[in-house]
This record gives structure tokens, C-alpha cells and sequence, in this order.
């Protein structure tokens, strides 16, 4: 899937942010992807069960599309089981100590002026950049 579709990203990105206003203006909740998850788990029981469902939403969508249509976006995974579990560890690392990750920060602290959230995207990003420039150095690629 390498070409651009502007229709079809503006159509997400305006789903995606229809979504993240509804649960603010409807529950008064931030839809930050971490912090969903956690609270899933670690949160007060009657916090518990609309975690749950949105959770189970992000892991349905592309489930139904895919049983739905029958073309089906190509993907390869390029990297070991190790790399990606190393990764994943990053990630959940970064979250922690960012206090959010890149949909709460970026799709809707941005969205508020919240000048925490700018400047913890402008961490993620720069962290991304450099990570892969060292690890293309540090494998040759």
C-alpha cells in the first residue's frame, strides 16, 4: 500500500477525530490510546467497561473490513520477533514517561493548544527520526 489516497486519509482522519471529540464531549474523556489500555486494567470497575469496548472496537474494525472485503491491504513484517518485542517494550516505556502517547498527545492534546502535548510530539517525532537513522546505521540499511 504505498500510494496516497488524500480521500480516503481525510475520511479516516476525520473519523478518527469525530470519534475523540464525541468521547470528550459525551464522556468527558481523552481517547489516548495508552491510557485506555491501562485503565482497562487498573481503573475503578464502572470506569472499566467502556475501556473495555473501545478497546475491543480497535481490534474489531479491521477484523469486520477484512471479512468484509475481499481485497486485503498487503503487509510484511521485516523484522524479527525480538526487534519487535524489544520495540514494543520502547514504546511502552515512552508512553510511561511522556504521560500519554501519540493519539492522546497528538490527535487530541494538539487538537486542545495544549503546549505539553506539542511538545511531546515534537519528542516523539524527533525520537523516531533518530531511532531510525541509528538503527539503519547500525544495520547497514
Amino acid at each position: 500500500m504505498t500510494e496516497f489516497t488524500p480521500v480516503s486519509a481525510a475520511i479516516g482522519g476525520a473519523l478518527i477525530g469525530l470519534s475523540a471529540v464525541m468521547l470528550m464531549a459525551l464522556n468527558g474523556r481523552i481517547a489516548g490510546i495508552s491510557g485506555l489500555f491501562s485503565g482497562a486494567f487498573f481503573s475503578e470497575t464502572g470506569d472499566r467497561a467502556w475501556r473495555g469496548f473501545f478497546l475491543i472496537g480497535l481490534v474489531a474494525a479491521p477484523v469486520i473490513y477484512s471479512l468484509s472485503h475481499k481485497a486485503q491491504p498487503a503487509f510484511e513484517i521485516t523484522s524479527s520477533l525480538p526487534v519487535i518485542i524489544v520495540a514494543g517494550l520502547l514504546v511502552g516505556f515512552g508512553t510511561r514517561l511522556g504521560s500519554g502517547c501519540t493519539s492522546g498527545h497528538g490527535v487530541c492534546g494538539m487538537s486542545r493548544l495544549s503546549l505539553r502535548s506539542m511538545a511531546a510530539v515534537a519528542l516523539f517525532m524527533a525520537s523516531g527520526a533518530i531511532t531510525v537513522a541509528l538503527a539503519k546505521l547500525a544495520v547497514g540499511g
